[in-house]
């Protein structure tokens, strides 16, 4: 009998064909001055893979996503999307924050059109992507309201479905559940899964949360403290909707926990996935 903590079932890294270029292609170190905050950060994404990254608090997951969408340049290395750099001005970047980023003085209908009419896109085409996100992240009803008469979690919902209404090459989403109460959050989760699931896109979802990267994730990549380096690169072979109490689940949670914890009392260093 296997008891929580223990590898039961642990997946093992599939070994990528030869001609299945990533979608998402990283291979980074950055610096401040004299702080390190990444050193020798490499991994690939496929399209259309829901990856999560997650590492203890200050170990520079937000200043990762900055340099993946193309805002901030690595001292060393670059990302690429489709094997070229990632570029903002060419690839199609959305970015959900940890704070709703809704625009006060538009409805959750325009809201969500936003980056469609910025792309020009014909107003039909308009109407129907945004009708079926709606009805994905359950907000029907509530089109004609304005962020101000509805609640942080719907306005978050309203950030999400945003960025996936615009085709997005890459979808990076930092933390964007943390602010929210627990049932909130679980329920948030499935809705983020829900609409990835009827609209497939390239996700990088970073989190301090182990049971929410377990949750959603195909692979969970664990960075170590600064300077953040690849502690263990998981796939996750769940299947989904996932049981946060069954014995395989909590123990891949454990497993990632022991990891963190490892890494805090050698001070960093690779450790090895199951």
């Amino acid at each position: 009998m296997a008891l929580a903590g223990d590898i039961v079932n642990a997946p093992t890294p599939v070994a990528a064909s030869v001609d299945s270029r990533p979608k998402v292609e990283v291979d980074i170190s950055h610096r401040y001055g004299a702080l390190k905050v990444h050193e020798g950060v490499r991994f690939g994404v496929q399209e259309n893979e829901f990856l999560c990254i997650a590492g203890p608090s200050g170990c520079g997951k937000t200043t990762l996503l900055d340099i993946l969408c193309g805002l901030l340049a690595p001292s060393v290395g670059q990302v690429l999307i489709d094997g070229e750099r990632a570029d903002p001005k060419r690839h199609n970047i959305s970015f959900v924050f940890q704070e709703p980023s809704t625009l006060p003085w538009l409805t959750v209908w325009d809201n969500i059109a936003t980056g469609l009419r910025i792309k020009k896109q014909p107003e039909a085409q308009i109407d129907a992507m945004v009708a079926d996100i709606i009805r994905t992240v359950n907000l029907t009803g509530f089109e004609r309201y304005y962020p101000h008469q509805i609640s942080g979690g719907m306005k978050q919902r309203v950030a999400i479905a945003r960025a996936f209404a615009t085709q997005a090459d890459l979808v990076l989403m930092d933390e964007p559940f943390v602010s929210l109460d627990q049932p909130t959050r679980e329920r948030m989760q499935q809705e983020v899964l829900d609409i990835w699931q009827h609209h497939k896109r390239t996700i990088i979802f970073v989190t301090h949360n182990l049971e929410e990267a377990v949750f959603l994730g195909d692979r969970v990549i664990i960075l170590s403290a600064k300077p953040a380096s690849i502690v263990a690169d998981i796939p996750i072979k769940l299947q989904r909707p996932r049981d946060p109490l069954s014995i395989e689940f909590t123990a891949l949670r454990a497993h990632c926990v022991r990891l963190l914890q490892e890494v805090h009392v050698k001070g960093g260093g690779a450790a090895t996935a199951p």
